[in-house]
């Protein structure tokens, strides 16, 4: 299956196949495929997984910003919108975003205010049906609501202890790779913002629309990193980082390629460190026919969110 054709159910849950702890090899018969959780063909608990971790990464983001800074942040986009407690909500919400013709747009994943606009911003968003509903709405009517953002955040994670990665903390070293420019050996094991070619377009179609900027934050178990997509786009322009070629899987098996990018956090502003660590608990799923599919959720945590990335969005309110 070609990747574009992929539902947005699916791509949303892509994982890539190195994170991959449960793979099928297309066996000739699967004794329990015409018992699958959904149309979808949910197979494993690594999909499961995936989304229970970008729940909980967009939520913890938003709660620290909005405990701990001046600034109010809001899910914008899909994703962040999207029901959390139950998977076949979850799979029933992109089928509605996909009626709508609003499966393929991309809009970031928070929306970023001054806080004293609090008050104002959610009275448009009451007006608007509710926050619920931002994403089944064109952005020509949103825009009072865009107007007042300070920027546009692209939230990504992974699920490693940062600090505990092989390379973490190693030395820039000129790389016959990238033309005798400085970086790291291609193997490295460190903390990356990671940013799809596929998104580069149209993040950046978003952007010049907006007349506003995104930056990428990249939330790990213990800490976050984030980079504005400007200069990401200056790091790929000189160079200094080269995409790389993953293959993903979709909870349907379907396998694609896609170039990415990682960005060595090096380049990147720390956003927060864990103060907290969240709880991983056990849940599940049962299907009508009583399967049980089991996976591990993220629960709690708190990420202290640092001075660095403070004076990044006072920047942008200047």
């Amino acid at each position: 299956m070609r990747q574009n054709k992929n539902h947005p159910f699916e791509k949303i849950l892509l994982v890539e196949m190195e994170n991959l702890t449960i793979k099928l090899d297309y066996p000739d018969y699967i004794s329990w495929a015409e018992f699958l959780l959904n149309p979808r063909r949910l197979r494993g608990s690594d999909f499961l997984m995936r989304w229970s971790q970008g729940v909980w990464s967009e939520h913890r983001l938003t709660q620290s910003i909005n405990e701990q800074t001046n600034f109010y942040a809001i899910p914008y986009g899909p994703s962040s919108a999207a029901p959390h407690d139950n998977v076949r909500e979850f799979e029933l919400y992109f089928e509605r975003l996909e009626d709508a013709g609003l499966g393929k747009v991309k809009r970031p994943d928070l929306l970023i205010f001054n806080k004293s606009e609090k008050d104002n911003i959610d009275e448009i968003i009451k007006k608007s049906g509710g926050i619920e509903e931002l994403p089944f709405l064109k952005e020509d009517t949103m825009r009072e609501l865009i107007s007042k953002a300070l920027v546009g955040i692209e939230c990504e994670n992974s699920l490693w202890v940062a600090q505990k990665m092989p390379d973490f903390q190693s030395k820039f070293t000129p790389q016959k790779r990238l033309g005798g420019k400085e970086g790291l050996k291609k193997a490295a094991v460190l903390p990356t913002i990671i940013i799809k070619e596929e998104d580069r377009p149209t993040l950046k179609e978003w952007q010049i629309r907006n007349n506003k900027q995104i930056h990428v934050w990249h939330v790990f178990y213990d800490r976050a990193y984030g980079i504005a997509l400007d200069e990401a786009e200056r790091l790929f322009n000189e160079g200094l980082i080269a995409p790389t070629i993953q293959v993903f899987q979709a909870p349907g098996g379907a396998t694609t390629r896609k170039a990415i990018y990682k960005i060595y956090y090096q380049y990147a502003y720390p956003l927060g460190i864990a103060v907290e660590e969240p709880e991983l608990k056990s849940a599940y799923v049962q299907d009508k026919n009583g399967h049980i599919l089991p996976y591990v959720t993220f629960s709690g945590g708190k990420l202290k969110i640092s001075q660095e990335a403070v004076e990044v969005l006072n920047g942008l309110k200047a």
